[in-house]
């Protein structure tokens, strides 16, 4: 039996029982059953509510699913072809050239949590500048020769 039924159940023995509800306790227990059925009512359209958000939901998941499903399936494609690397800008990412085996490729996480990525020119220098919050960045190149 759900809480409208057992409401309306109250609500018919109240009716039953042919209560006063001029006297005090009368008015006490319709009262309390005019309560019960007004909580039911509103029990019931939360629910609803619930059930229609929860499909909602679902739908959502399911979108995104696909779009993630969409765009593995487009990144794998532009990797999965050569030909699409011939061009060497393909590799290059702000001035360094990923391609390039003989360049190695330093990263220093900034205090702000920016992370800089530096070549061998920059190690040289000593510093760099964050992009993010201006912070100038040393480091020293020590060599442990034996």
């Amino acid at each position: 039996m759900t809480i409208s039924e057992k409401s309306a159940y109250l609500k018919g023995l109240m009716d039953g029982l042919n209560l006063d509800t001029e006297t005090a306790e009368g008015k006490m227990i319709e009262s309390i059953v005019d309560l019960l059925g007004d909580i039911s009512k509103k029990l019931t359209d939360v629910e609803d509510t619930t059930i229609a958000i929860s499909d909602e939901l679902d739908e959502i998941e399911e979108d995104l699913d696909a779009i993630e499903d969409f765009l593995m399936d487009e990144e794998d494609d532009y990797y999965d072809d050569e030909d699409d690397f011939e061009d060497e800008d393909d590799f290059e990412d702000e001035g360094f050239a990923y391609g390039d085996e003989d360049t190695t490729i330093y990263e220093v996480v900034c205090a702000c949590g920016n992370i800089i990525d530096f070549d061998e020119e920059t190690l040289e220098k000593g510093s760099i500048i964050c992009d993010n919050c201006g912070e100038t960045l040393e480091f020293s190149i020590e060599d442990d020769e034996e």
